[in-house]
């Protein structure tokens, strides 16, 4: 079974930084998708960024491309969100998801492709 645990978010000030990390206990990320997506209060559901099993591949939002980086240490079985920058727009419920499959950037957007989910880690950004 897949458990998924998201770690790393708190209370930030604008301009701020936080690195959030996804811990993988029950699969190696280095065969598996990992995404990071988002929640606003009132909002759906946001895709973050996406990166590949082996780490070669990325794809982050056009949203916060600049700001958010997804990377990972395979060692670790551990995928990280750097986050740079951060607006109090950023607010959300942080959560990482994992799916199986093969990379493809038409797929990677959309939270119905993961498999499995973690239980989120809340992000806020003050003003």
């Amino acid at each position: 079974q897949v458990q998924l645990v998201e770690s790393g978010g708190g209370l930030v000030q604008a301009g701020g930084s936080l690195r959030l990390s996804c811990a993988n206990s029950g699969r190696t990320f280095s065969t598996d998708i990992t995404g990071w997506f988002r929640q606003a209060p009132g909002k759906e559901r946001e895709f973050v960024a996406a990166i590949s099993g082996s780490g070669g591949n990325t794809y982050s939002a056009e949203s916060v491309k600049g700001r958010l980086a997804i990377s990972k240490d395979n060692a670790k079985n551990t995928v990280y969100l750097q986050m740079n920058s951060l607006k109090p727009s950023d607010t959300a419920v942080y959560y990482c998801a994992v799916r199986q499959g093969s990379w493809s950037t038409i797929a990677v957007p959309w939270s119905y492709n993961y498999h499995y989910w973690g239980m989120g880690t809340q992000v806020t950004v003050s003003s």
